[in-house]
């Protein structure tokens, strides 16, 4: 989005925030060096650091994916396996994951 250069009004829309949001986080990534803004030509512009957190959140994302795939499969075997011990009568149904 920025990574060109992006005026306040393209990243709003781009980003589907209302002027007051993206002005509160516009502040928290200049703060942060993730972004700067060029008074000169009134953008504002992604920086190094701002595109190894990209990279860093995306790798993170994607593992916090896998990782809750993996957690929900888990519960399901658990849910199964207490099924399974139980006294109560279940026709042999796997347990869907509310």
């Amino acid at each position: 989005m920025a990574k060109d250069g992006a005026k306040k009004t393209q990243i709003m829309y781009q980003a589907n925030l209302s002027y007051k949001l993206l002005t509160k986080y516009l502040a928290d990534v200049i703060e942060a060096c993730l972004v700067r803004f060029e008074k000169k030509e009134g953008y504002y512009i992604i920086t190094s650091k701002g595109m190894n957190f990209l990279e860093v959140y995306k790798e993170y994302s994607r593992r916090n994916r896998h990782i809750e795939k993996q957690l929900k499969d888990m519960y399901v075997k658990k849910r199964t396996l207490e099924n399974l011990c139980s006294n109560k009568k279940t026709s042999g149904k796997m347990i869907e994951v509310p």
